[in-house]
């Protein structure tokens, strides 16, 4: 199926009963593996990149990747740029063609918030890419970006008014849950998702997705989120197999390198499996079709 905009599959997936995985990948191997993982069972699928993935791999070297992945699979495929206070990287990736940038502008008060994410909503659109906005900082660091302390949080309302001057195609508030792992029992808003949902038919994502039970995931589908973030649980479980596999060579004293990318493939194929049937994404097609079944 072709590469489309994150928009369509979020907006394909509203009132469906499931929500479009969104998997922070690492580089071309976990694209290869996500897709590949995601075209066996028929689930739509948002390929996220970091900041430092973008730095470290490369612009032109992912979004290749995405495209050749996407190229070869039946279901939707996207990509995109994830918690990006950066402009100059906002404007690298729409010039390589992304499908969507979260701009991140959770660390500016809010009139410097309001003009900026403007800013970035014409040049994307000018460009064809979808734009996510955060004004309201999730708590956590991801990568490099965030804080672990609440700076600035706002009525629902005002996220509505800012997100429909700006024109924001998808809103990322806060909603209770928390970059990386747990250490207490979040406090969850899935109301907030149905109070957003009152005022705009704007899709809402959901961050920090990593930790939650399948009941809390279900409440926040059903109130209306249709993109849920997961970071955390690829990054430990791709590194996870890799430190196995090397334990298991330094026992040995038999050392393979391409054989390392075999179980870091497998890992990543699991996890996208696994969160597709959480999130009731597997058997949708790329445009949510078979969410009218």
């Amino acid at each position: 199926m072709p590469y489309v905009n994150t928009l369509d599959l979020v907006t394909a997936a509203r009132g469906k009963g499931y929500a479009v995985p969104a998997i922070n990948i690492i580089d071309p191997l976990t694209i290869k593996a996500v897709v590949e993982a995601a075209d066996a069972i028929g689930s739509p699928v948002i390929l996220q990149t970091s900041v430092k993935t973008v730095k470290s791999a490369g612009a032109g070297v992912l979004h290749f990747a995405a495209r050749d992945a996407a190229d070869a699979a039946s279901v939707g495929v996207s990509l995109h740029l994830d918690h990006c206070p950066d402009r100059e990287v906002i404007t690298l990736a729409i010039k390589h063609g992304w499908s969507s940038v979260l701009f991140d502008a959770s660390e500016r008060d809010l009139d410097q918030a309001r003009k900026e994410t403007g800013e970035v909503c014409a040049e994307a659109h000018a460009a064809g890419v979808s734009v996510e906005s955060e004004i309201e900082n999730i708590i956590g660091v991801e990568d490099g970006v965030g804080s672990d302390e609440a700076r600035h949080s706002y009525s629902v309302e005002q996220l509505v008014e800012v997100a429909l001057e700006t024109g924001t195609d998808l809103m990322a508030p806060q909603l209770g849950t928390a970059h990386g792992m747990y250490s207490s029992q979040p406090v969850l808003l899935p109301e907030r998702v149905r109070q957003i949902g009152a005022l705009t038919d704007l899709p809402v994502v959901l961050h920090g997705g990593t930790g939650l039970t399948q009941a809390e995931f279900d409440e926040f589908i059903d109130a209306g989120v249709t993109k849920i973030n997961i970071s955390t649980a690829l990054k430990r479980a791709y590194m996870q197999s890799a430190l196995d596999y090397l334990k298991q060579c330094e026992a040995s004293n038999k050392w393979e390198p391409t054989k390392l990318f075999e179980p870091m493939i497998e890992a990543s194929k699991a996890l996208m499996v696994e969160f597709a049937g959480i999130f009731h994404s597997a058997g949708r097609d790329g445009a949510g079709r078979a969410g009218d079944q």
